[in-house]
């Protein structure tokens, strides 16, 4: 049919002229659609990947030991166990439930850290404990302490790794399915892995906001290095300018003069040189294609400026005191920011603040940064405690060898203080 069309063409044209009928049936013949893969295809690349990427999933990291808390958790459980195997009139064997059903709480206070070895534990216990009285008795055990039990899937999903998380529920959904085998009580089949699986939910939901906290937490830590190496850059590039502009003046002096200068001078302007252009290339790779900074690098004797960058905010107040002579470029730069910092932080969220005070003091071996604002405690005070400003100031004074601490006040308000060695770290 497609040759006779085709064939005809002109003379089918000749005889009624119906041209674009007769093309558009040429058209449909060679270019007929491709047929589209079954959404099932990618649903099924979907779930694939999904699950080989939780089964990837490490450990969470910083996995607490036991904790005091913890301890004080099995030692309440232990005395609810005793007054309800005690004051309960229809638990059957109630010595029984007390062992298989409130005993395994002890190795609670290790299920951040062998969430699988407790999961197994816990559950094979109360297994053993429910089979027995099935078979003795023919009642379960049905211990309301035994509600503990809880914990094991949030700890297996909160902190275990993918295997381990997988494991684990497995292990706690076939201890179910055996007791209500033995029991005969199939309807709680399916309630039982229902109810297992709302912690398990819970505890990915805040592994998952812990773990988006750390990136960002991280990408602070990054932002603040790739700062500190930018004003390196700029203190090392002034120093290296100056030896290479003076051995370059030696080098013009020096051709009255042969011999070891010139060579020697030669050296001179050849590793200078050969610095800057390492360091520029290094700091360029760090700027991840952002312009470079022509402002002057900040230093300590730029913090009264900052007493009249927030016109509209609280009065900032800044004295200086000690001997702040001789600073470091680093030090004086890493005190300005910080100072600046905690000024801004103080103007977001100190409520009701008036006042900001701002005091840098020097001695012999260290200087000493403190900003106090006087304004009210509550939510906002919590924020400021868990911001990424905070975190970046933090990683700043400990590369260059200092601590920083930040809290409420004594009275009111909020004080960040910094202490930083004269020299920087390394000295």
């Amino acid at each position: 049919m497609g040759s006779m069309v085709a064939g005809d063409r002109g003379e089918d044209h000749r005889a009624s002229g119906h041209s674009c009928v007769l093309f558009s049936a040429e058209w449909r013949l060679h270019f007929r659609p491709m047929a589209r893969p079954a959404p099932a295809v990618y649903g099924d690349a979907v779930v694939t990947s999904a699950a080989r990427s939780f089964l990837a999933e490490p450990r969470a990291p910083h996995a607490p030991a036991p904790l005091r808390r913890d301890w004080v958790l099995v030692a309440a459980l232990v005395v609810a166990g005793l007054l309800e195997a005690t004051l309960r009139d229809d638990l059957v064997w109630p010595g029984v439930a007390l062992v298989a059903g409130v005993a395994p709480a002890i190795c609670l206070p290790w299920r951040r850290t062998r969430p699988v070895l407790v999961t197994a534990v816990v559950f094979g216990s109360i297994v053993l404990g429910d089979a027995a009285t099935l078979v003795g008795t023919g009642e379960p055990m049905e211990l309301y302490t035994a509600v503990y039990v809880l914990l094991v899937p949030y700890a297996l999903f909160r902190w275990g790794s993918g295997v381990e998380a997988v494991a684990g529920m497995a292990t706690a959904v076939a201890a179910h399915a055996l007791v209500t085998a033995i029991g005969g009580n199939f309807a709680e089949l399916a309630a039982g892995p229902l109810l297992l699986a709302l912690p398990a939910a819970l505890g990915a939901a805040i592994r998952y906001r812990a773990s988006s906290r750390l990136r960002e937490a991280d990408q602070f830590r990054l932002r603040e290095r790739e700062q500190l190496a930018r004003e390196l850059h700029d203190t090392v590039a002034h120093h290296v300018s100056a030896i290479a502009i003076r051995a370059q003046a030696g080098r013009t002096l020096a051709a009255s003069r042969p011999g070891a200068a010139v060579d020697a001078l030669e050296v001179i302007e050849e590793a200078a040189s050969r610095t800057l252009a390492d360091l520029r290339a290094l700091v360029g790779a760090l700027r991840d294609g952002e312009d470079a900074d022509r402002a002057p690098q900040r230093g300590f004797a730029d913090i009264e400026r900052l007493a009249h960058a927030h016109g509209g905010g609280p009065r900032v107040d800044v004295q200086l005191a000690g001997d702040l002579d001789d600073l470091r470029p680093l030090v004086g730069a890493a005190i300005y920011r910080i100072a600046q910092e905690s000024i801004t932080n103080a103007v977001r969220h100190a409520r009701h603040a008036t006042r900001i005070d701002v005091r840098v003091t020097g001695d012999r071996d260290c200087v000493r940064l403190t900003v106090r604002d006087d304004g009210d405690g509550g939510p906002a005070a919590a924020d400021r405690s868990s911001g990424y400003g905070l975190v970046g100031m933090t990683e700043r004074a400990a590369l260059l060898g200092g601590t920083l601490e930040s809290g409420p006040s004594a009275g009111s308000g909020w004080t960040v203080t910094a202490v930083l060695p004269r020299k920087g770290k390394g000295r």
